[in-house]
């Protein structure tokens, strides 16, 4: 049992035992004794659930979000609660993130850094987080509507989301804000290109070394991601003999395949692999050895190599290499087959990589002429047909009814014929059957 014990000057305190038998007390300072009465049945039920091991009651669970930050430490201090995480936006961001960069892909740690800045610059560092409402999530999304892409404001987004649910796992929140707010596709068509072959031609040509052009290479004609892909190729995996070599992607490690998937040699991608092949130092291990250090930015190098053959870079360099090849094979081979070389979803792949090409319309046009050129064959051979059919049955009844005429007036006694009224036919006679033929 919990008991209020008044103190000189109005002062209050809240006594009770603990599971261990030890006598605690939880100063309330200057207050009267209904509010100390209230706050008794609370901690009263906070300790029975201690002793017990049993979860609090709900009412007691949204007292307890709601209360204090000093009140609540003042229950964390005699172990009623477990410590209240900071409640200030910057703060608990920065501490979410550090917690995953043990584990978490260095692109995701930039991402969650970015979508932090952004609810920073617009609510403040300083904010308490539990006072986003969903009416402040919705201006909050409007106003990166204003400034980014749809692309970057829906996985900005998702990553607010990501940041309260953690929150509200926690109980530094009691709702997240975030959860209704929309998050549009992050798919951004406008930023689609297809790279053909004769412009990836002209750059691969125009690179500066034998391993430049098989980076290249493996990008457009093998669809492997930049540069994680590339520089976990190794010469073992490669399988010359079967003409196919092994992709290691930690993209997709957590999956049941482990990340792992077999592309085929192309013969488009044969000849700067063997070169490369044919370069390499006695034991070399990784087939691109050139560009491992993480201060090497390829995208800005092939960006170079781009503008010196006399082009203009294309958005997504890397990614708009890969989703053209994987354009390609989904062309040429079924879609299942494609994504497995790819390394991707058929959904991922219809949302994010295929494209219509300029020979899909040509094709399609081709396609449909040949297609009239054959109707309007069938139907000049179905009236050549018709016409000579009727040119013969036009003569066959002249002969017949010649024939008619003939034997009209001589009343031959086991036959003769009789023409119908109205041109229909002849009627024959014989001995045994009357029938009758029309022209």
């Amino acid at each position: 049992m919990a008991s209020v014990s008044s103190d000189p000057r109005g002062f209050k305190r809240i006594l009770f035992v603990n599971g261990s038998g030890d006598r605690k007390a939880v100063r309330l300072g200057k207050m009267g004794i209904k509010a100390a009465e209230t706050i008794r049945i609370r901690i009263e039920a906070l300790n029975a659930s201690s002793v017990s091991n049993t979860p609090i009651d709900r009412e007691t669970a949204e007292w307890l979000r709601g209360v204090g930050d000093d009140l609540h430490a003042k229950m964390a201090a005699v172990g009623l609660t477990a410590p209240r995480q900071t409640a200030r936006l910057g703060t608990f961001l920065e501490a979410f993130i550090d917690n995953r960069k043990a584990t978490a892909k260095p692109n995701t740690i930039t991402s969650l850094k970015q979508a932090r800045q952004r609810l920073v610059d617009h609510f403040g560092a300083e904010l308490d987080l539990r006072s986003i409402t969903p009416a402040d999530a919705e201006q909050w999304a409007a106003a990166l509507a204003e400034k980014y892409a749809p692309a970057t404001v829906g996985r900005t987004i998702k990553r607010a989301r990501q940041f309260f649910k953690s929150a509200l796992r926690d109980k530094i929140v009691s709702e997240n804000p975030f959860v209704e707010v929309k998050a549009s596709g992050q798919a951004n068509k406008e930023r689609q290109r297809f790279i053909d072959r004769e412009t990836i031609q002209r750059v691969i040509d125009t690179a500066p070394n034998a391993e430049w052009r098989l980076i290249i290479a493996l990008s457009r004609f093998g669809g492997l991601r930049c540069p994680s892909e590339h520089l976990a190729l190794r010469w073992q995996d490669v399988d010359w003999a079967r003409d196919r070599f092994l992709v290691r992607s930690s993209k997709t490690e957590h999956h049941a395949d482990g990340g792992e998937r077999w592309v085929p040699i192309f013969p488009e991608l044969r000849p700067y692999m063997a070169e490369s092949f044919d370069r390499a130092e006695p034991g070399a291990v990784h087939v691109i050895t050139g560009y491992r250090s993480a201060h090497v930015n390829m995208r800005m190098q092939l960006a170079r190599i781009i503008r010196k053959a006399g082009l203009k870079p294309w958005p997504r360099l890397f990614h708009n290499l890969r989703a053209s090849r994987e354009t390609e094979l989904a062309a040429e081979y079924p879609i299942h087959v494609a994504t497995a070389w790819i390394g991707n979803s058929v959904a991922i792949a219809a949302k994010h990589y295929l494209t219509v090409r300029e020979e899909d319309f040509e094709r399609a046009a081709q396609i449909q002429a040949h297609s009239f050129q054959k109707t309007a064959q069938i139907q000049a051979q179905q009236t050549d047909v018709s016409v000579r059919v009727a040119s013969q049955e036009s003569t066959e009844g002249n002969e017949d009814c010649g024939d008619m005429q003939a034997h009209a007036d001589g009343r031959n006694k086991s036959s003769g014929s009789v023409q119908v009224p109205g041109g229909l036919g002849t009627v024959r006679r014989s001995r045994k059957v009357r029938h009758v033929e029309f022209p």
